[in-house]
Protein backbone atom coordinates (compact mmCIF):
# COMPACT_ATOMS: atom_id res chain seq x y z
CA UNK A 1 0.00 0.00 0.00
CA UNK A 2 2.82 2.58 1.42
CA UNK A 3 5.18 1.55 -1.97
CA UNK A 4 1.76 1.79 -4.77
CA UNK A 5 1.15 5.75 -2.61
CA UNK A 6 5.09 6.44 -3.17
CA UNK A 7 5.10 5.18 -6.52
CA UNK A 8 1.89 7.37 -7.51
CA UNK A 9 3.56 10.02 -6.46
CA UNK A 10 6.99 9.86 -7.60
CA UNK A 11 5.09 9.58 -10.85
CA UNK A 12 3.38 12.82 -10.15
CA UNK A 13 5.88 14.91 -9.58
CA UNK A 14 7.80 13.62 -12.72
CA UNK A 15 4.73 14.72 -14.85
CA UNK A 16 3.89 18.02 -13.51
CA UNK A 17 3.30 19.48 -17.10
CA UNK A 18 1.10 17.02 -18.30
CA UNK A 19 -2.38 17.81 -18.51
CA UNK A 20 -4.09 16.32 -15.73
CA UNK A 21 -6.06 13.50 -18.72
CA UNK A 22 -3.21 12.24 -19.68
CA UNK A 23 -1.68 12.30 -15.87
CA UNK A 24 -4.55 9.96 -14.96
CA UNK A 25 -4.00 7.83 -17.56
CA UNK A 26 -0.32 7.16 -17.06
CA UNK A 27 -1.26 6.92 -13.80
CA UNK A 28 -3.55 4.42 -14.38
CA UNK A 29 -1.12 2.24 -16.43
CA UNK A 30 1.49 2.29 -14.02
CA UNK A 31 -0.70 1.09 -10.89
CA UNK A 32 -2.05 -1.59 -13.16
CA UNK A 33 1.40 -3.20 -13.89
CA UNK A 34 4.35 -1.69 -11.10
CA UNK A 35 6.72 -3.73 -12.51
CA UNK A 36 6.78 -3.45 -15.95
CA UNK A 37 7.27 -0.26 -15.09
CA UNK A 38 10.08 -0.76 -12.82
CA UNK A 39 11.37 -2.52 -15.38
CA UNK A 40 11.57 0.09 -17.84
CA UNK A 41 12.77 2.73 -15.57
CA UNK A 42 15.92 0.14 -14.43
CA UNK A 43 16.64 -0.15 -18.47
CA UNK A 44 16.17 3.59 -18.63
CA UNK A 45 18.98 4.13 -15.63
CA UNK A 46 21.56 1.48 -17.57
CA UNK A 47 21.11 3.54 -20.43
CA UNK A 48 21.77 7.02 -19.23
CA UNK A 49 24.93 5.53 -17.40
CA UNK A 50 25.91 4.40 -20.50
CA UNK A 51 26.39 8.41 -21.31
CA UNK A 52 23.06 8.65 -23.69
CA UNK A 53 21.24 11.81 -22.93
CA UNK A 54 18.11 11.23 -20.90
CA UNK A 55 15.77 12.00 -24.40
CA UNK A 56 17.37 9.97 -26.54
CA UNK A 57 17.52 6.84 -23.84
CA UNK A 58 13.57 7.29 -22.98
CA UNK A 59 13.03 6.69 -26.60
CA UNK A 60 15.00 3.94 -26.90
CA UNK A 61 13.45 2.12 -24.05
CA UNK A 62 10.04 3.15 -24.96
CA UNK A 63 10.45 1.95 -28.51
CA UNK A 64 11.62 -1.49 -27.29
CA UNK A 65 8.19 -1.75 -24.87
CA UNK A 66 6.33 -0.50 -27.94
CA UNK A 67 3.61 -3.48 -27.92
CA UNK A 68 3.71 -3.59 -24.37
CA UNK A 69 2.80 0.02 -23.80
CA UNK A 70 0.27 0.04 -26.91
CA UNK A 71 -1.69 -2.73 -24.99
CA UNK A 72 -1.59 -0.83 -21.88
CA UNK A 73 -2.89 2.25 -23.37
CA UNK A 74 -6.10 0.40 -25.23
CA UNK A 75 -7.08 -1.43 -21.60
Amino acid sequence: MLKKFLMKQAVKSQLGSVPEAQRDMILDMVERNPVFFEKLAAELQEVLKSGVDQQTALLAVMEKHKAELQKLMTK
